[in-house]
């Protein structure tokens, strides 16, 4: 499993054959034939990415996150991400935002428990609602649940070029496409989620043909994927999750792309010689300042640095820290309560 913002799920449902957007975000894979438990935890937009974060590090089978603000979005053009039917039931508000987070029976218990203390002490200290917390538990069957989310995917059109696509989809793309195919078995990013989103639009617009690309915390691989797909004459990948380098590996050769493409288990490159046209960093706003002091170094004179993950209450830190590297920013892009910036060197 990774904990990548890359390494994100769409969930849909079917009301009416209209399909509808609901759980933006799954990560994580199934085992068929398997029972879970799901754990919903009732929180807020503000706090969802938190609390994501807290039921991954627990869940064996995932994590969902469900907002009707995402459809809303959706509805009034504010995603850049582009679908052909929205079910005008699902736009109605809702308060609460629901988490979901998938565990094995027989550590359920344990891992619910462990789950509830974090989150209350992360409430405890101030400065974010984090709404009610309130969590209810339910058996599900992995295998309807896989095939109900395989069912309802689209292909999703972020940007100008780029298109990401199921592997079980068969997509006819359109002259000057760039096809991402990922495949539902392992932990992966559809790109739907804001900070995924605006990472894709930024490389779009500032990376040129026979660029070389690093993307650090690449989860599925998507971000370097992508780059690849647009031109980049040699795409690196660093991750800290080994499944996480699993999945980009996978993905890189599903996409034919593997011999641009250097997949590496680390927080950066081993290699401290290789330096980017373009640096992508999509992770969250602490992680990001504390690589600030490094990430730079890999970066080109001239290159361009798009970092994304940064919650609105973070924004500021982010900065600070890059600012102190001597960095010029040159734009800032927001999607709800996300932020991303691009520096030029």
């Amino acid at each position: 499993m990774t904990r990548s913002r890359t390494s994100v799920r769409d969930l849909f449902v079917l009301r009416r054959h209209v399909r509808a957007f609901l759980d933006k975000r799954t990560r994580g894979g199934y085992n068929r034939g398997m029972k879970y438990i799901e754990l919903t935890v009732h929180t807020t937009s503000e706090a969802s990415e938190l609390v994501a974060d807290v039921l991954w590090d627990y869940s064996e089978g995932g994590v969902a996150v469900s907002d009707a603000r995402d459809v809303v979005a959706l509805i009034q053009g504010e995603t850049g991400v582009y679908w052909d039917y929205i079910d005008e039931e699902v736009a109605a508000p809702r308060a609460d935002v629901l988490v979901k987070g998938f565990f094995p029976p027989e550590r359920a218990e344990t891992s619910v428990r462990a789950v509830r203390e974090r989150l209350e002490e992360m409430r405890s200290r101030g400065g974010l609602s984090f709404g009610t917390l309130e969590m209810t538990r339910r058996e599900i069957d992995g295998d309807d649940w896989i095939d109900v989310w395989k069912k309802h995917f689209r292909p999703i059109h972020i940007g100008a070029r780029v298109v990401i696509v199921p592997a079980w989809i068969d997509y006819a793309p359109s002259a000057g496409e760039a096809v991402v195919t990922l495949d539902s078995n392992m932990a992966f990013g559809t790109g739907e989620h804001e900070t995924t989103s605006m990472c894709l639009e930024c490389l779009q617009e500032h990376m040129r043909e026979g660029d070389v690309v690093i993307d650090v915390g690449c989860g599925s691989g998507i971000l370097g994927i992508a780059a690849a797909k647009l031109g980049a004459a040699r795409c690196y990948l660093t991750d800290i999750d080994p499944v996480a380098v699993e999945s980009a590996t996978h993905n890189a050769a599903a996409n034919g792309v593997a011999e641009r493409t250097v997949v590496a288990h680390s927080n950066l490159l081993d290699e401290a010689s290789v330096t980017g046209d373009v640096v992508l960093a999509n992770i969250t706003g602490e992680v990001l300042v504390l690589l600030a002091p490094s990430v730079p170094k890999y970066l080109k004179k001239g290159g361009t640095l798009i970092l994304s993950g940064i919650i609105a209450s973070r924004l500021s830190l982010v900065k600070e820290a890059f600012a102190a590297q001597r960095l010029t920013l040159s734009q800032e892009r927001g999607k709800g309560e996300w932020y991303a910036l691009v520096y030029q060197n």
